[in-house]
């Protein structure tokens, strides 16, 4: 089986958008085994354990695995809720990233009512949060990271800027971007992806450029020049990443799964905008949601 019983309280976080640097960022660098002093805040979160799962994943034989990237906000006003999911399915060779539209209107796993998905983390921490995308998508959720916001400027920095190609020009928050091809510092990298009202394609575009991040950090990361700034990349992440990976899984994953980010293809959810109530919710139809399951097994070369 997979872990899902022990939660480390740590407050309530911001909005994540490079969690996956834990796992593919470390992967790339090859530096699993020398992290502990930097990122022993990180591990030891609750840990996972999942109905989807017969028998527990074996990293060492390459088995394909699942983690879900999860950032929260923390103001005053979103009472802690999960703004931005996203499913990650890794095999040895590559890796889907399936963003989770936050107002996806889910049965919450444990209340056995109909809400929008980023409050199951509000109603009940990683072990809702978590629990609600497994049944959503009928696969398990093997593993988590959540980030706070501040962890995504603060990486960024850390190495050096990103590089991302804008598809249409725009300002946000004191900063303007225009189209093209872009170098961006960290507070421009997190305003660049957390425009969403402006953009023609809503939450989708705010998602396609939260996966530019990701992309771009983890290029920057993989280059062996990172190697001298590894201290302030490591100290970020143990300042910013909570986790129920363990330095060993860590390690294996470098060592078996390391090429997989060289091939990540983001996947997105079918769907349409419905007031019920007042309420603005993001509907998908059950074949969407089987057509998704159904790749996401494939993937993963579960039983369907």
């Amino acid at each position: 089986m997979g872990r899902r019983d022990r939660r480390k309280k740590k407050g309530k976080l911001r909005k994540f958008l490079l969690a996956s640097l834990l796992i593919l960022l470390l992967a790339g660098a090859g530096i699993a085994f020398y992290i502990y002093q930097s990122v022993q805040q990180a591990l030891g979160g609750e840990d996972l354990t999942s109905e989807k799962r017969t028998e527990e994943v074996e990293l060492d034989k390459e088995e394909g695995f699942t983690v879900l990237l999860l950032g929260v906000d923390e103001r005053e006003d979103d009472g802690g809720r999960s703004d931005t999911m996203i499913l990650m399915s890794v095999q040895n060779d590559s890796v889907k990233m399936l963003s989770i539209p936050r107002d996806t209107r889910v049965e919450i796993a444990g209340k056995g009512t109909e809400d929008k998905i980023n409050h199951a983390f509000a109603f009940g921490g990683i072990d809702m949060a978590a629990k609600t995308v497994e049944n959503f998508l009928d696969v398990p959720v093997d593993y988590y990271v959540e980030m706070n916001m501040e962890g995504l400027q603060e990486m960024v920095d850390a190495v050096g800027g990103v590089d991302v190609e804008n598809e249409f020009a725009f300002s946000y928050g004191g900063d303007s971007f225009a189209e093209g091809s872009l170098h961006l510092n960290g507070s421009e990298a997190l305003n660049y992806a957390r425009m969403r009202y402006e953009d023609p394609n809503g939450d989708f575009g705010r998602q396609a450029r939260q996966r530019q991040v990701i992309q771009g950090v983890i290029d920057k990361g993989s280059d062996p020049a990172m190697l001298l700034k590894y201290g302030d990349i490591l100290s970020t992440i143990g300042d910013n990443v909570q986790t129920n990976l363990s330095l060993g899984e860590i390690a294996s994953i470098q060592k078996n799964y390391g090429s997989a980010r060289n091939n990540i293809q983001s996947e997105s959810i079918e769907g349409e905008g419905q007031k019920i109530d007042g309420v603005y919710y993001y509907i998908v139809s059950e074949e969407e949601r089987e057509r998704l399951s159904a790749l996401l097994k494939e993937h993963l070369a579960l039983q369907q």
